[in-house]
C-alpha cells in the first residue's frame, strides 16, 4: 500500500512542479529598477541623540515613514489610505518637545503608549499609536462627527495626554471636544466657543491658540484656558499673505517674515526677520533658528529665545540649488561631535520642488526627489550617437553622386577615423563631451534612452531608463496644471535621428498668478533650455496639437487655440504648415464638444468652428471623466483579420476617432456610464453604448481599431472589462488614405465583456516600432502589480463555444473570467504604490517595448509581447556554435580535398 501511495503521488508532484514559475536569479533588477518615495514633506522630527538616529516624517501622500538621517534612505515605510481619509491631520512623536508636555509612556500593566500619535481623516477620524522602531500600529480608536461637512476643517493639538479636537463653523463658533489621547475616551462634553470673525482663510492653530487675522489686528482664542476670553493683539500694518504658526512656540505666528507672539507667557525676537522658523533645543536652551533665501544663497540663524543674542556655532550660510526650489525649513536636532568639540546640528527643509533636503556643517548632506511621486508625463528620447556612427550618418545624408565620388568620399571619412584613433591613442585626441562621459551614447539596438519625466510640480528630471541614475533635473516654478482638469504638457518637437541637430522637446503649462500659458523649450539629453528657453505667453491656453509636418530643421511646430479662439505656432515660422488642421475641445463638466478648421491665407492663421456636440444629455447632467485618444506614432502593420473561411475581415483604421467616457447620477440605476467613439474631425458619433449600475474608477486605452475600459459594476460588485473591435467588413473603403469627410459605412462593432479578480488602476498598450508584434494590455492594479494580458484573451470574437472556424482563427472558447497567472506579472514582487500610470515606448527592436509605471513609486522595465525573436538569448552558446562552424567548414574543405582526389584518380583510370 505504501508502494502504491507514492507511486500515486508522483504523478501530483510533477503536476506541481510543472505549475511552479519564477524569476532567475541573475535576473532580478537585470532589465528593471524601481524607485520609491514617499511624497512631499508635510511634517518631519528628526532625532539625532536616539540609541538609533531617526527621521520621522509625514506626507502629503498620506505617507508615514522612518529614513535614516546619515542617507535619506528609507528604513520603513507605511501607505496610509487615499485621501480624505488618509489625510494626516496632527503628527505627534513622544518626547521631541523642550517641554513634558507631549510624553506618552503607557500607565504600569498597559500598553497605551506610544512612540507616535497619528490623527488622519475627518469621517471617521483615525487615531492611532505606532512603534517607531519597526513601523506598526500598535492601537487605534475613531470617532465619527455629526456632521462630516464642517469636520472637514477640524484641526487637532495634543496636550498633556489630551488630544483636542477643534471644528470651526465659520463666521459662528467653535466646537471643541477633549479626549484621552490613548483610549479615546472624552473628557467630558463638547464646549461650544462663539467666535464670529473666524474663517476658513484668515485663522490657523498655534499650540493650544487659535489665532485670526481681521484688519490690523490677531484676534485668539486659549482653547485650554478654564475661561475663555478673546485676546487682540495690535498689528503695525494690515498683513500681506497668511499667517502661519511657529511649531514649538505656543501662541506665536508669522506674519509677513515676522514673529508676533499672542500668549502673553510666550516672549519673542521681534527683531527676526525669515521666510520659515523652527524651535529647538541647544546647550539646554530654548533657540529660534531661521532660514532665508537670497539670490540662491541659503542663510541659517539662530537666537537664544530668552535674550535674542545669537548662536554663533548655529550660523551657516550655503550656494542652495536653484532646482530645489525655495526651501522651508521642517525640522532640526543637534548632537556632540565624536571629537567632542562642539556640536554638529542637522536642518531639514520641505521646498517647494516637493525635495527633501538636509543640510549639515553648511553643505547639502543628501536631498529626496519625492516630485517623482507625482509623475503627470514621460517621453523616451533616444540618445546621441557616438562620433563614429554620426560620421557614417552623415556620410549616408551625403548628395547622391557617382561611384567615384561616393568611394572618395568613403576614403576620406576612414582616413579621419584613422587619425582619430591614432590621436586618441597617444593622448592628443579631443576630448570627450559631457553626454559620452556620462555614457549617453545611442546603444545598437535602441534600448538604452533617456527618461524624460515631468511632475505635477514643474519639476522635470532625465533619468538613464538603464540605471536610474538622474543626469539632470530643472524646476520651472509658479506653473500649474490647465483648466478643464488637464494636465500640464510634454510633448517632442524633434528626436535625435536628424544628426547633427539636437532633440528638442517642449513644456507647456498655465501660469499660477495671471492664468495664462507657458512654454519652455529645452534639450532633453542635457537638460539645457533651448531655442529661447522659457517664454511667457499673452493669451490662456484653451487646446494644443502638434503639427504632423516639419520644414527643413525638422522641428514640429506646436499649434495653440487660445481662449478666444485664436490659433497661434511656435516656433512661427512653421505657421504656413498649419493650414488644413483640424481641432476639437471638450468641456468636462458640460459634456461638450467642439470642432474647429484652421485655414492660413494671406500670412494670417484663421479658426472657424465647424461642429459641435453636445453628450450631457437633455439636463447636461452627464460629466466626461475619461478620454482616449490613438497614439500618435503607432504603426498598424496588419489591416485586416484573416477568417476560418479564408477571407479577409478588415479593420476600422480610423486616425481621428476619440472615445468619450460621461458618467451621471441616475434615481433608478444609481450611476450611468455612457461611451462615445467619435470622428473629431467631421464630429459623427461613430459608436455609443450605455453601462448601467457601474461607476468609476475608470481606465480606458484605445489603439488601431480596438479599446478597452475597465470600471465596478455595482449591481455585482466586481471589476470588468469591456472590449471593443471595429471592422469595415469585408471589403474596403480605402487601402492607402483614411478621409474622415468621405469616411466609409458605420463599422462592424464586436464586444464583449470580461471579469478581472482585481481593482484597475490604469491601462495601456505595448507599441513596437513597426507594429509587427502581437499586442498586449498592460493592466495596472490598485495592489501595485502590472499584469501583461495578451489582446487574444480579451479579444472580443471570441466564441461562446469551440467551433471549426475559431479555430481556424485561432480564437479561444470564451470564459468570462480572465486569469491572472503569476508570470504574467512584470514586476514581479516589485510593487508599485498607488499606481495611477502606465506609459510605453518602442525600442530599436521590433520585439521588444519600454515600460514605466509611475505613482508613490517609479518602476521602469521592458516587455517582449511576442519573444525576443530577434534577439540571441543570453544562454546562447557562443563557443558551441563557434566549434560546429569551424568543424563543419573544416569538414568541407577536407571533403572537398578528398573529392577532388578521388576525381582525378577516377580519370586516369
Amino acid at each position: 500500500m505504501l508502494g502504491i501511495n507514492v507511486l500515486a503521488g508522483i504523478p501530483i508532484a510533477l503536476l506541481l512542479l510543472s505549475t511552479c514559475s519564477a524569476l532567475y536569479e541573475d535576473q532580478i533588477k537585470k532589465f528593471d529598477w524601481r524607485s520609491v518615495h514617499v511624497g512631499a514633506l508635510k511634517q518631519s522630527r528628526v532625532d539625532l541623540n536616539h540609541f538609533q538616529p531617526r527621521l520621522l516624517v509625514s506626507t502629503h501622500e498620506d505617507v508615514v515613514a522612518l529614513l535614516c538621517p546619515k542617507t535619506g534612505a528609507i528604513v520603513w515605510r507605511q501607505v496610509l489610505e487615499q485621501k480624505p481619509r488618509g489625510d494626516i491631520k496632527l503628527l505627534q512623536v513622544s518626547g521631541f518637545s523642550v517641554d513634558s508636555s507631549d510624553t506618552a509612556a503607557a500607565p504600569i500593566g498597559t500598553n497605551l503608549g506610544f512612540d507616535m500619535l497619528t490623527v488622519q481623516g475627518h469621517a471617521p477620524a483615525l487615531v492611532r499609536g505606532w512603534n517607531t522602531n519597526i513601523g506598526t500600529i500598535e492601537w487605534e480608536w475613531s470617532i465619527n462627527p455629526l456632521n462630516s461637512e464642517k469636520a472637514q476643517d477640524a484641526v487637532w493639538f495634543y496636550s498633556n495626554s489630551i488630544l483636542y479636537h477643534i471644528v470651526p463653523a465659520w463666521r459662528s463658533h467653535l466646537e471643541v471636544t477633549a479626549y484621552f489621547a490613548s483610549s479615546g475616551h472624552s473628557t467630558g462634553s463638547t464646549s461650544k466657543i462663539m467666535a464670529s470673525w473666524i474663517t476658513r482663510e484668515s485663522c490657523t492653530l498655534s499650540g493650544t491658540f487659535y489665532v485670526c487675522v481681521d484688519g490690523k489686528q490677531l484676534i485668539s482664542l486659549d482653547l485650554v484656558s478654564k475661561s475663555t476670553q478673546v485676546i487682540r493683539t495690535a498689528l503695525e500694518t494690515e498683513p500681506q499673505g497668511t499667517i502661519q504658526a511657529v511649531e514649538g512656540l505656543n501662541g506665536v505666528v508669522i506674519v509677513d517674515g515676522k514673529l508676533v507672539s499672542v500668549n502673553v507667557n510666550q516672549a519673542v525676537c521681534r527683531a527676526l526677520q525669515g521666510s520659515s522658523y523652527l524651535v529647538g533645543s541647544f546647550n539646554y536652551r530654548k533657540i529660534v533658528v531661521s532660514a532665508e533665501l537670497t539670490s540662491g544663497n541659503l542663510k541659517i540663524n539662530a537666537v537664544y529665545l530668552d535674550n535674542c543674542t545669537p548662536v554663533a556655532e548655529l550660523q551657516q550660510s550655503l550656494q542652495f540649488p536653484e532646482h530645489f526650489g525655495t526651501p522651508t525649513l521642517n525640522s532640526f536636532d543637534c548632537k556632540l561631535k565624536r571629537q567632542g568639540d562642539g556640536k554638529s546640528c542637522m536642518f531639514v527643509f520641505s521646498t517647494s520642488a516637493e525635495s527633501i533636503v538636509a543640510v549639515q556643517q553648511g553643505k547639502v548632506r543628501w536631498s529626496r526627489e519625492e516630485a517623482l511621486a507625482n509623475v503627470i508625463d514621460s517621453q523616451f528620447m533616444d540618445l546621441p550617437l557616438a562620433d563614429t556612427e554620426g560620421t557614417l550618418e552623415s556620410e549616408m545624408k551625403g548628395k547622391a553622386g557617382d561611384i567615384a565620388s561616393a568611394f572618395l568620399r568613403r576614403i576620406s571619412t576612414q582616413a579621419v577615423q584613422i587619425r582619430s584613433l591614432f590621436l586618441h591613442v597617444i593622448g592628443l585626441g579631443p576630448p570627450p563631451t559631457d553626454t559620452q562621459r556620462a555614457g549617453l551614447v545611442r546603444d545598437s539596438f535602441g534600448l538604452h534612452k533617456m527618461l524624460v519625466l515631468l511632475t505635477r510640480n514643474g519639476k522635470i528630471f532625465g533619468v538613464d531608463n538603464i540605471s536610474g541614475k538622474h543626469h539632470w533635473q530643472l524646476y520651472l516654478p509658479k506653473v500649474n496644471g490647465f483648466d478643464n482638469a488637464e494636465q500640464m504638457r510634454l510633448i517632442v518637437q524633434r528626436t535625435a535621428k536628424h544628426f547633427p541637430l539636437q532633440p528638442l522637446c517642449a513644456i507647456l503649462a498655465k501660469n499660477s498668478i495671471n492664468g495664462n500659458g507657458v512654454l519652455y523649450r529645452f534639450n532633453p539629453i542635457t537638460g539645457q533650455a533651448t531655442e529661447g528657453g522659457l517664454l511667457q505667453l499673452d493669451f490662456k491656453i484653451k487646446q494644443l496639437s502638434l503639427l504632423a509636418e516639419t520644414e527643413k530643421d525638422f522641428v514640429k511646430g506646436i499649434l495653440i487655440l487660445d481662449a478666444s479662439n485664436k490659433v497661434h505656432v511656435y516656433p512661427q515660422h512653421a505657421t504656413p504648415l498649419a493650414n488644413g488642421m483640424y481641432l476639437y475641445t471638450a468641456d468636462v463638466k458640460s459634456a461638450q464638444l467642439e470642432g474647429y478648421f484652421v485655414k492660413y491665407a494671406g500670412g494670417k492663421l484663421s479658426c472657424t468652428q465647424i461642429w459641435n456636440a453636445r453628450l450631457g444629455g437633455h439636463n447636461s447632467e452627464q460629466q466626461i471623466i475619461a478620454v482616449a485618444g490613438k497614439n500618435p506614432i503607432e504603426h498598424v502593420h496588419s489591416q485586416g483579420r484573416v477568417l476560418g473561411d479564408r477571407s479577409v475581415l478588415y479593420k476600422y483604421i480610423n486616425p481621428n476617432l476619440v472615445a468619450f467616457v460621461t458618467q451621471a447620477p441616475d434615481a433608478t440605476h444609481k450611476s450611468v456610464l455612457n461611451l462615445y467613439l467619435v470622428d473629431v474631425v467631421s464630429g459623427s458619433v461613430i459608436f455609443s453604448m450605455t453601462h448601467r449600475k457601474v461607476r468609476a474608477p475608470l481606465s480606458i486605452v484605445h489603439a488601431e481599431n480596438w479599446l478597452a475600459y475597465s470600471y465596478f459594476n455595482e449591481k455585482v460588485r466586481r471589476t470588468e472589462i469591456t472590449t471593443i473591435e471595429l471592422y469595415e467588413g469585408k471589403g474596403q473603403a480605402n487601402s492607402s488614405v483614411w478621409s474622415s469627410l468621405q469616411a466609409p459605412p458605420m463599422p462592424l462593432v464586436e464586444r464583449q465583456s470580461y471579469i478581472i479578480p482585481a481593482i484597475v488602476e490604469a491601462l495601456r498598450e505595448t507599441i513596437t516600432e513597426r507594429g509587427i508584434t502581437n499586442k498586449h494590455v498592460l493592466i495596472g492594479t490598485a495592489s501595485g502589480s502590472i499584469i501583461e494580458m495578451p489582446w487574444h484573451l480579451l479579444d472580443p470574437r471570441r466564441p461562446i463555444a469551440s467551433t471549426t472556424q475559431g479555430r481556424e482563427e485561432g480564437a479561444i472558447p470564451y470564459i468570462p473570467e480572465l486569469p491572472l497567472p503569476t508570470e504574467s506579472h512584470i514586476n514581479y514582487n516589485q510593487t508599485v504604490a498607488r499606481l495611477r500610470n502606465i506609459y510605453t515606448a518602442p525600442s530599436g527592436l521590433e520585439s521588444t517595448c519600454l515600460v514605466v509605471a509611475t505613482g508613490l513609486d517609479l518602476f521602469v522595465t521592458r516587455v517582449a509581447p511576442s519573444k525576443t525573436f530577434d534577439l540571441l538569448k543570453e544562454d546562447f552558446d557562443y563557443i558551441l556554435i563557434s566549434i560546429v562552424l569551424v568543424a563543419l567548414t573544416s569538414g568541407s574543405l577536407i571533403v572537398k580535398h578528398l573529392a577532388s582526389r578521388k576525381l582525378l584518380k577516377q580519370a586516369w583510370k
